[in-house]
């Protein structure tokens, strides 16, 4: 009797805990359900398929053997920048693709392209259903050079540029018109430089790279010859690297066109500078001294120390004709102490070019994704403490949207793979309650489903990926890429 009671006693101790243990996990909870003494997997959101999405995915699923990572992206096919932006004949750095597919091909890594995050589904209703969403969006936006004349025919900014002859689907209507001799090409960074190289490399080059068809035709009737490359600063401060201009001096049937004057007192200042940017001057400093073969009809050129100040019309006030340029002494400034820094500052003289085809490469600039999302208009970023968007739990940020558009994919990955950091450091020490179950993708795609939003998967983008390899196979380069999203869809889901 002893023992029975013992046995009955211990029966209902068990159902009394047992009953405690199913109120304590049915508690609700913002987002989710509390579940008792246990972690949760984390999931995590990283909203935008380029490079710094997939590097802040990639670094997340290797520090938590645990994570849960959705990438989702606006456009049915993955890569961003890589894809859109890199020039076709740079091959060797679209290489990352490979490492990309391996994130996205993870067991616990899903994408979602197809998907407009901040009309589709809302940044708090990712919050909802994800214990971390990272904004990784990038810069969709153009700087303006805030000049008169800058809406007329024949100006176009370099990230449209780029766009179109990438094969980017906004940018497939550019239709620019290359009749005219001289382009200038206003900024020195690398992505001018690309523009014009491309301008001016022969089609037979460009026929073997991934360039899209259309375009491809255009260039091939191009009459530019003459490419000239703006900055308002001298040769010590070009922000393009050696690479690309080496690229340049090299570029067949070409020769550089500098004038000497860019360059007084330079050689002097050489045995001062830092490695990298002494050869990157000597290799300009020898361009000028070998000029080149006057025979050659394509030439390219820096224009140093010139700012632009107006568009010129043509008689119709239609169509740009050429670029009025006001022309800059440097002064030093003091930064930050005793650092020294250099500006322009215009002597009052102005310069006129003709030309009929005018290139803004000035940089890019990120846009508000959602009213829910602090955003810094002067800066264009998401404003943030090494990833952590301010005044927020459970939001980060990085790529060009956390820093700006700047760097090369080396400095991307080394951001994107900080911001993971922050996000992990931030699970381990409990500021993400991983207690709490998020339903993650399971939510938000029942919810695209409701709102009539079709997702296209990472094998389906499989599909487009194999359709452009045979349709580029054909014409005996890389791919040809799909111009139109729909035609994009209608691979994917057949």
């Amino acid at each position: 009797m002893k023992m029975m009671a013992i046995i009955n006693l211990m029966k209902g101790s068990v159902k009394k805990i047992h009953s405690l243990s199913c109120a304590y996990r049915c508690l609700p909870a913002e987002g989710g359900v509390r579940v008792f003494s246990s972690v949760s997997t984390p999931r995590v959101c990283v909203v935008g398929g380029g490079p710094a999405g997939f590097y802040t995915a990639q670094q997340l699923l290797k520090a938590r053997q645990d994570a849960v990572v959705d990438i989702y992206e606006r456009l049915p096919v993955p890569f961003g920048l890589v894809r859109f932006g890199v020039a076709p004949d740079h091959p060797e750095v679209k290489n990352v693709i490979n490492t990309f597919t391996q994130t996205a091909q993870h067991e616990r890594c899903s994408f979602y392209g197809n998907v407009n995050v901040g009309q589709d589904v809302t940044i708090e209703e990712l919050r909802r259903a994800y214990h971390a969403v990272v904004l990784s969006y990038g810069a969709e936006g153009n700087r303006s050079m805030k000049i008169p004349g800058e809406h007329l025919s024949g100006v176009f900014s370099a990230k449209d540029f780029v766009g179109w002859y990438n094969g980017l689907p906004s940018n497939k209507e550019l239709c620019p018109d290359l009749s005219s001799e001289t382009a200038v090409i206003v900024g020195q960074g690398n992505v001018a430089l690309d523009v014009a190289r491309i301008l001016l490399s022969p089609v037979e080059m460009l026929k073997e790279t991934d360039i899209t068809q259309n375009s491809l035709a255009v260039l091939a009737g191009s009459n530019v010859r003459r490419v000239l490359i703006v900055g308002r600063r001298g040769p010590l401060q070009i922000a393009c690297t050696i690479k690309e201009v080496r690229e340049m001096v090299n570029l067949p049937n070409t020769r550089a066109d500098m004038l000497p004057n860019d360059f007084d007192g330079i050689a002097e200042a050489l045995k001062d500078l830092p490695r990298p940017r002494k050869r990157l001057t000597e290799l300009m400093m020898k361009a000028v001294k070998e000029g080149g073969d006057d025979k050659v009809k394509k030439c390219w050129g820096f224009r140093f120390f010139r700012s632009p100040v107006e568009i010129l019309a043509g008689a119709d006030g239609k169509r740009a004709t050429g670029i009025r340029l006001a022309l800059n002494k440097l002064e030093s400034v003091l930064c930050q102490g005793s650092a020294e820094s250099t500006r322009a500052v215009p002597t009052g003289q102005l310069e006129d070019l003709e030309c009929g085809l005018i290139i803004s490469s000035i940089g890019y600039k990120s846009f508000p994704i959602d009213p829910a999302v602090p955003f810094d208009p002067r800066r264009a970023i998401v404003p943030n403490a090494m990833g952590k968007v301010q005044g927020t739990t459970g939001l980060y940020c990085s790529g060009w949207v956390k820093r700006g558009p700047t760097g090369v994919i080396a400095t991307t990955m080394n951001d994107s793979f900080d911001t993971a950091r922050v996000i992990t450091q931030d699970m381990e020490a409990g500021e993400l309650d991983l207690s709490v179950n998020k339903p993650g993708a399971q939510a938000i795609t029942a919810l695209l489903q409701t709102r009539g939003v079709r997702t296209v998967l990472f094998p389906q983008w499989e599909k487009i990926n194999a359709e452009e390899e045979k349709r580029g196979k054909s014409l005996g380069k890389p791919r040809e890429k799909f111009l139109d999203v729909d035609e994009m869809l209608k691979i994917a889901w057949s």
